[in-house]
């Protein structure tokens, strides 16, 4: 029926068909699937933008990873290479610094051996008696340490009995004197030995006595068979010296000032306390004297010659 329904109309209208108008509808649709197409299209394109500018980001990052990453690296060599020449520099101040302070103690040591020698030198032109110089090289420890050892022997003139002097803070003072005798070295037993005995009388009240060692430097000489009545003539610090009685120790050299003065009532002399004038922890340098009997024998042998030579001269 429906398609005898077409056949009619057909024939109304002359064989041919008549279009049926389009509805805005289907203009909408079709916009709207054009709109979508594009937009889907302007969206797949941001989309591979931001594709490639995400992949562009990712190897620009593993680009500057790796660039930090090679110079931390080569930052690092350089460093550690750094600190080594660092080091080695350092090493090489550390012992021009050594050396320089070794050099300025050098310096400084000779700069006061010059002046003790300069002092000994001066003091060895006033001497009266002949003299040899001669250094401190040890000390006898079979002793206690109170035999003192000297670089001069026998071939340098050195007897035994030999007084033995020193110069020390600007005073002459008596060290002991010789007790052995070898080629090359002696031995000289000091002031401060128990077995040491010096004639000595005050140099202001000029009572004599017996300076005695007590065996070590720290402690005093003791100064004993002093006259009772010497007791209100004698004061602390007065000069003690060598009185030349014995033939050993020439008169007049100094020995020590009296620290203290000891009365006994059980004995009828007096015993006086006398620090010695040198300090033998500090001595380096002494001098080797002859005995005054040895003295007083090459004057009178000066005194016959002179004679001897003025009678000749008389003939």
């Amino acid at each position: 029926m429906r398609g005898g329904f077409f056949v009619a109309l057909s024939r109304r209208s002359g064989g041919k068909v008549p279009r049926t108008p389009i509805n805005a509808t289907v203009y909408v649709f079709i916009s709207l699937v054009l709109v979508s197409i594009l937009m889907l299209m302007l969206s797949s394109i941001g989309f591979i933008i931001n594709a490639k500018n995400l992949g562009l980001s990712v190897f620009l990052g593993v680009r500057g990873g790796i660039y930090e990453f090679s110079s931390l690296v080569s930052r690092t060599a350089l460093s550690v290479k750094e600190l080594a020449d660092l080091r080695k520099e350092h090493a090489e101040l550390l012992n021009q610094l050594e050396r320089y302070e070794e050099l300025e103690r050098s310096s400084a040591e000779i700069y006061q051996e010059n002046i003790r020698l300069r002092e000994q030198l001066n003091f060895s032109n006033t001497m009266r008696y002949d003299r040899i110089p001669a250094e401190i090289s040890g000390r006898d420890p079979d002793n206690l340490f109170s035999s003192i050892v000297i670089n001069r022997g026998s071939f340098s003139g050195v007897k035994n009995d030999m007084a033995v002097v020193a110069w020390q803070n600007g005073v002459q003072a008596l060290v002991g004197k010789v007790i052995q005798t070898g080629t090359f070295e002696s031995h000289v037993m000091p002031v401060f030995d128990v077995n040491s005995q010096v004639s000595a009388r005050f140099s202001v009240s000029r009572y004599e006595g017996i300076a005695e060692g007590q065996g070590n430097s720290e402690i005093p000489l003791l100064m004993r068979f002093v006259p009772k009545r010497a007791r209100n003539e004698i004061n602390i610090g007065d000069i003690v010296v060598s009185s030349g009685m014995g033939g050993i120790f020439p008169a007049g050299i100094n020995i020590g000032r009296v620290n203290s003065v000891n009365v006994h009532e059980y004995i009828s002399t007096l015993e006086v306390s006398v620090i010695p004038m040198i300090d033998f922890s500090k001595l380096e340098y002494v001098f080797v004297i002859a005995s005054e009997a040895e003295i007083e024998m090459k004057q009178n042998a000066a005194i016959k010659a002179e004679a001897i030579e003025t009678g000749l001269t008389n003939d």
